[in-house]
C-alpha cells in the first residue's frame, strides 16, 4: 500500500497545481534546471522536474522567471514559491497582448533555442542559457 501511494505521489509531481492542472505544459531547460511551464491569464507556473539540489528559491528564481517569460512572451513582475514550484506574475495582459515592461525581473541576457514540439513527450522544448 505504501509503495502504491509513493508511486502516485511521484507520478503527480509535474502535473501542476489545481489552478494550472488542465493546461498543456511547455518544457524549458534553463542553465541546468528543467521546468514544465503553464500559463493562465496573468499568472504562469514553473514546476521544476529534474532532480537537482536546491534547498531554497534563491538559485532557482531567475531560471524559473526566464522559463516563464520564454513560454508566455511576457516579462515577469514577481516570482513566488519554492525551489520546486514557482508562480510568476506576468507583466502583460495575455488577452490584449500588451506588454508592461516596467518592473520586469529579468535583467540578464539569455539566448533560447526552440527545439520544437516533441510528440513523444507532449511538450514544446526550449533550452536557454546566459550569454
Amino acid at each position: 500500500m505504501i509503495r502504491v501511494l509513493a508511486f502516485l505521489c511521484l507520478a503527480a509531481c509535474s502535473g501542476g497545481t489545481p489552478y494550472f492542472r488542465d493546461l498543456p505544459a511547455t518544457r524549458v531547460a534553463v542553465n541546468g534546471s528543467i521546468f514544465d511551464v503553464r500559463v493562465r491569464n496573468e499568472l504562469a507556473e514553473a514546476v521544476r522536474v529534474n532532480p537537482q539540489y536546491a534547498p531554497r528559491l534563491g538559485p532557482i528564481r531567475d531560471r524559473a522567471a526566464l522559463a516563464m517569460a520564454q513560454v508566455s512572451g511576457c516579462p515577469l513582475l514577481d516570482v513566488l514559491g519554492d525551489a520546486a514550484v514557482t508562480v510568476g506574475v506576468l507583466g502583460c495582459d495575455q488577452e490584449l497582448g500588451e506588454k508592461l515592461i516596467f518592473g520586469a525581473l529579468l535583467r540578464r541576457p539569455y539566448e533560447c533555442v526552440d527545439y520544437g514540439y516533441y510528440e513523444d513527450y507532449g511538450y514544446q522544448v526550449f533550452e536557454c542559457s546566459p550569454y
